[in-house]
């Protein structure tokens, strides 16, 4: 109706044949139906907001509008008679069930108009007495009265009592009952001492000891007690739990070591200086036959309980205490240092002689003759014993020279370490540096830390050392092991350093000599040593290590850049190959060095022919001079051999060694190389690829080892070892070419494109098409759903906005209509206030 509420769409051309929906726009409309949409949705939801009480209508059909109402009706009353079916209604009283009530029914009961009491034997029943009423009630007049009976029906009515007769009458008879109570408990307790003087007198004459045999089978009888009695009283004799002292910390561990070993060095330099241990004891001071013993104080309780073990008193504990007392008392005393104990000893004797002097003063002159002649004597005792004491303290103090100190300090050279250790026996060097450890732990002092990571370095410098000599002290080596782990657990990064820096020379060492002589040698027992230490230290499983990476780096070049000319360097080469083996026993890793090398060791104890079936590898070749450097031809040396360890110490020793020995020293390589092959095979029998690593191997035992001409114990390894290779299974199947279907040729087909409506965006294909109409549909969507949230928040905000200002209203009003009553009470007390003062 309102034109200015008619909004044109006005189009620039007119289409012949398109229908055109939205000519006319109604926007006042549309807003007032949006308004009202969101008032009987959004507004009612926003108001609801903090409720949480919400009635559900459970009815069945409520809001199902295909339903009509009769039906609806019928279906509930059905539903309410399935649920109340095969319900006993007990409660129902309009059944025809029959209620009773002890036996009776109620319908009989009902009909009954009095209730018979047996107990009463007056004539009127169910009728209160007046004595009760009377009691309870306060009287009630004559209508509660007894009546009299027939002979008397003709007398005068006696008056009723009054409420303080009664209550008089009640207590004369409360207080008649109590003495009557008295009374009663008078008598039984005259007729109970009675009867138990009687019972005395009587128990004389019955009293009898029943004979033994008799007692016997009465303990016979007795039941024995069940095992959950017997459990019972073993807990109840049991010991029960003692708290423990708290676990100390490291810090608390350390002082307490390092005050022990302070102390024994203590003791150590007193006894090496010939310090007597009774000097610094106090003498008993000297008392007169006249002290009364005045100033006597007792300072400690010397008593002690009395206590019973195995039906004897105990007394071992008591002296084994006090002798502990005696010992913690001593060595308080040996910490003292020597010039206090001597000036102690000097004022003591000071005060014997005046303690003597003063003791007695009445003495005669005879006395004081005596005193004399006995001073002498004792110098004269004294200077013996002091003779005597040296004497006896000679070998004591060589004793205490020839024993370690217990308190070390750090060196701080290599040389000084080495000075520290030189001449001492594997124990003594063990403790030297246990106590090195112990007096300079890291939570004692600040520098201490830096002190023991040299340590560990010069540790590990010494063992380099004991390798490379002309006899290698491998069991000292081997005892040094333990501090070394000890220090290399304590600081992991400095151990992983001097480790890093041991390699990385060894490496760049072995780099030098390739490029000057073109091919390298294997390193010295230092080295190996080295290697095997490593694996001790850290963990070999990781897939990457700082330090045991580079190790392994560093053995895998020297397998394959170290050429084998002489012996000493296949058993090196084999010590590295179960290293190898030791390294990878968790992880499992591939080594293909590892079993390279082992082929050419197999190799060069075969005659000389070409390879067939296999490749050698560098550092091996074919064919060459020491292509047969394990080769034993000797039959006498194969018949005399027998398996024996290879020593590292060997590498040393083979200059020196015979033939045979040398023979034999062969055939054991070759026999640690059955083992190692044999070892191989259990650890990499998980791999897909197995067979093919072994082909080799497996090629060059069955075809080209001359087992027959070897002994007995060696085919044995031979066998154990081609066994272990050929029982493995494999892990995979080989590769087909999968069967797929014929793909058919592609056709030249013409591509038909559909010509759409110029203007309109068109696509290449069909879901392209479909495509390119969803995203359009989907942005339609999205932006009328941003449009109507948007609306939403304006339509709260306006709500909102409302309540504060009708809020805000109502609170101006009420201050208004407050001030206005205060402005009236104000107005009527000053008008008050005039008249006042007007009259």
């Amino acid at each position: 109706s309102n034109p200015f509420e008619v909004k044109v769409n006005r189009q620039k051309f007119n289409i012949l044949g398109r229908k055109t929906k939205n000519d006319v726009g109604l926007p006042g409309v549309s807003r007032s139906k949006a308004i009202k949409k969101r008032t009987q949705t959004l507004l009612k939801e926003y108001k609801e907001r903090e409720k949480t009480n919400v009635f559900k209508d459970k009815r069945f059909g409520e809001y199902n509008t295909k339903i009509s109402p009769e039906e609806k009706m019928i279906r509930r009353f059905t539903l309410e008679r399935q649920q109340n079916y095969g319900k006993k209604n007990i409660y129902n009283l309009n059944e025809d069930e029959e209620l009773t009530h002890y036996g009776q029914s109620l319908a009989e009961i009902e009909k009954l108009n009095d209730i018979i009491d047996s107990d009463s034997d007056t004539e009127e029943r169910g009728t209160l007495s007046a004595e009760l009423t009377a009691a309870h009630f306060g009287g009630g007049g004559g209508l509660l009265r007894k009546k009299a009976s027939s002979g008397q029906q003709d007398e005068e009515e006696e008056k009723p009592k009054s409420r303080k007769e009664l209550i008089e009458e009640m207590i004369a008879k409360s207080k008649q009952e109590k003495q009557e109570r008295q009374t009663r408990r008078e008598s039984a307790l005259e007729l109970t001492e009675k009867l138990d003087n009687d019972w005395k007198e009587i128990q004389t004459l019955i009293a009898r000891k029943t004979p033994k045999s008799e007692r016997k089978d009465k303990e016979v009888e007795k039941p024995k007690p069940d095992e959950y009695d017997m459990i019972v009283r073993e807990l109840g004799f049991e010991m029960k739990a003692k708290p423990s002292e708290r676990m100390k910390t490291e810090e608390e561990l350390a002082k307490e070591e390092q005050a022990r070993l302070q102390k024994l060095e203590a003791d150590r330099l007193r006894r090496m200086r010939g310090i007597d241990e009774q000097a610094n004891k106090k003498k008993p001071s000297h008392v007169s036959a006249d002290d009364l013993a005045d100033s006597f104080i007792l300072d400690k309780d010397d008593r002690c309980l009395l206590s019973y073990k195995d039906g004897k008193i105990n007394i071992e504990e008591e002296e084994e205490e006090k002798d502990k007392e005696e010992e913690e008392e001593g060595g308080k005393e040996d910490n003292e240092n020597e010039g206090e104990s001597e000036e102690e000893s000097a004022s003591e004797d000071e005060e014997d002689g005046a303690a003597d002097s003063h003791s007695d003063l009445e003495s005669d002159l005879e006395s004081e003759e005596e005193a004399a002649g006995n001073k002498e004597q004792k110098k004269h005792k004294t200077s013996e014993n002091e003779s005597q004491n040296v004497k006896e303290l000679d070998p004591k103090m060589e004793a205490a020279k020839s024993e370690l100190p217990y308190t070390f300090a750090v060196p701080e050279s290599y040389e000084t370490f080495k000075s520290l250790l030189a001449g001492r026996t594997i124990e003594q060097q063990l403790i030297i540096l246990e106590r090195i450890q112990k007096c300079n732990h890291p939570s004692l002092a600040v520098g201490n830390k830096a002190k023991l990571e040299k340590l560990f370095g010069f540790l590990l410098e010494y063992i380099g050392e004991l390798a490379t000599l002309d006899i290698p002290e491998l069991r000292t080596i081997d005892k040094l092991v333990l501090p070394l782990y000890d220090l290399c657990q304590m600081f992991p990064e400095a151990a992983s350093d001097s480790i890093k820096f041991i390699l990385r020379d060894a490496a760049h060492d072995m780099e030098g000599v390739i490029e000057v002589k073109g091919r390298a040698t294997f390193p010295g027992l230092d080295m190996l040593i080295y290697l095997k230490i490593t694996s001790l230290l850290f963990p070999t499983s990781d897939f990457w290590h700082p330090v045991v990476t580079p190790a392994f780096m560093y053995m895998s070049q020297l397998l394959t850049k170290c050429r084998i000319t002489t012996l000493q360097d296949v058993i090196k080469g084999l010590f590295i190959c179960c290293l190898f083996l030791e390294y990878v026993s968790l992880s499992r890793r591939f080594v293909p060095e590892l079993i390279n090398f082992l082929l050419g060791v197999i190799h060069i104890s075969l005659p000389k022919k070409q390879a067939q079936g296999y490749t050698v590898v560098h550092p091996f070749a074919p064919v060459g001079k020491n292509s047969e450097l394990l080769l034993v031809c000797d039959k006498k040396d194969l018949e005399s051999w027998q398996k024996q360890n290879l020593p590292l110490s060997i590498v040393t020793r083979l200059k020196e060694t015979s033939r045979t020995e040398m023979n034999h020293i062969r055939l054991s390589c070759l026999a640690l190389c059955f083992d190692l092959i044999k070892k191989c095979a259990a650890l990499y029998e998980s791999l897909p690829s197995f067979h093919e690593i072994m082909h080799p191997v497996r090629i060059l035992l069955t075809q080209h080892v001359p087992v027959n001409a070897h002994p007995e114990q060696m085919q044995e390894w031979y066998c154990s070892a081609l066994k272990e290779l050929e029982n493995k299974v494999k892990h995979y199947t080989p590769l087909i070419c999968e069967k797929k279907k014929p793909v058919p040729l592609k056709q030249y087909t013409p591509k038909i494109v559909k010509v759409l409506e110029f203007g309109r965006k068109q696509g290449g294909s069909k879901k392209e098409q479909e495509r390119k109409q969803l995203i359009q549909k989907h942005k339609r969507e999205l932006k009328g759903a941003i449009r109507e949230i948007r609306k939403d928040n304006q339509f709260l905000a306006r709500m909102q906005l409302s309540e504060i200002m009708e809020r805000d209203s109502a609170r101006k009003r009420k201050v208004k209509e407050l001030l206005g009553s205060l402005a009236t009470q104000e107005g009527e007390w000053k008008a008050m206030k005039r008249k006042k003062g007007k009259n």
